[in-house]
């Protein structure tokens, strides 16, 4: 195992030191890609603060302009305060719940007393129909008075009376309750009503704390600025580019390669890019396969490969880390595999 990553670790020297030597013919040719953002402003107005400039080293999240934002600011103080107006009123309508529902509790008390004094009444009522029918058996005996049983059919009478008037008062109780209850469940759902109103302000609020958030200009990637588009104190619109960044830390070359030269390349082999430092010098650098294209195409104009003469390529990606900034976006490249060599 040992020698055989001794063996591929020459193998990559190999590559490496052949990039440097100018006799030694490339595996392929490429251009250095990297993935760019265009940065689009999220609102429309008039660019008050923009900090950007090309070539600057931007971290995600900074804060690198501002669009005008003063009638979004009216618009989030009228919406916050209709929204307390709005919320104010549930504490008036809670009030309101517990007034009708103290009073709907007192109604089922007195309904309740009413009914206990109703029972009272009847069970007096039976005792009095009892004495009434008692007496009337003693005035056949000739046992009571007339004035006793008149007094005992009173007493019956008044009683059943009472009866009457305390189902009387029971129902009109009842009434009452109904009548409260329905008024209770009005002002629930008038409680309700409010709640949804004070749902709606809050999304209004939330609507207008949104598009003053989109006001600020954020950068959403780490990287370098290639390109700005913009100057402080321009009129934007929302989805107008600003400025365009790319990571350049780590950047992928596009190269080709013909059908031969396929078979003998792997996603995950290692292979050297090299550009010219000048006087007839390389500079290397390690990278690795990244992608591999699984469509063939028609050689592209500006690119060759190492069999000119190949009408189908193959388009493969090195991701080759960029310590220093060394390499560029369009910066041609020579590219040869790890391993390659013998495909010759």
């Amino acid at each position: 195992m040992r020698r055989r990553e001794l063996a591929g670790a020459l193998a990559i020297a190999a590559v490496a030191a052949g990039a440097c030597d100018r006799r030694v013919e490339p595996d392929a040719y490429g251009n250095v890609e990297a993935t760019e953002v265009a940065v689009s402003a999220e609102a429309s107005g008039r660019l008050v603060t923009y900090t950007v400039v090309e070539g600057q080293a931007l971290a995600v999240g900074a804060v690198v302009g501002a669009i005008d934002a003063t009638q979004l600011g009216f618009e989030r103080d009228q919406a916050s305060a209709q929204r307390a107006a709005t919320a104010s009123r549930i504490t008036e309508v809670r009030h309101q719940i517990e007034v009708v529902e103290a009073q709907r509790g007192a109604a089922v008390a007195q309904r309740d007393a009413a009914r206990a004094q109703r029972d009272a009444l009847v069970a007096q009522h039976e005792i009095a129909k009892r004495a009434y029918d008692r007496t009337a058996r003693l005035i056949a005996e000739q046992a009571a008075t007339a004035q006793q049983l008149d007094q005992t059919e009173r007493d019956y009478r008044t009683l059943g009376d009472q009866i009457k008037g305390q189902d009387e008062q029971i129902r009109a109780q009842e009434r009452q309750i109904a009548a409260l209850g329905g008024q209770l469940q009005a002002v629930r759902a008038q409680e309700q009503t409010i709640r949804e109103q004070v749902a709606a302000a809050d999304a209004q609020v939330g609507q207008v704390g949104e598009r003053l958030r989109k006001s600020e200009v954020k950068n959403p990637l780490a990287g370098t600025v290639l390109t700005t588009y913009v100057k402080a104190g321009e009129v934007v619109q929302a989805g107008q580019p600003l400025y365009r960044i790319a990571n350049l830390a780590s950047v992928e070359v596009r190269a080709y390669v013909t059908e031969p030269q396929l078979a003998r390349i792997r996603l995950g082999q290692a292979a050297v890019v090299s550009i010219d430092a000048g006087r007839d010098r390389h500079q290397a650098m390690q990278g690795v396969v990244s992608w591999i294209s699984s469509q063939a195409e028609f050689t592209p104009t500006p690119i060759q490969t190492r069999e000119e003469r190949a009408d189908l390529v193959y388009a493969v990606k090195i991701r080759v880390p960029n310590e220093g900034g060394v390499l560029k976006v369009g910066m041609p490249v020579d590219v040869q595999f790890a391993g390659a060599r013998a495909a010759r």
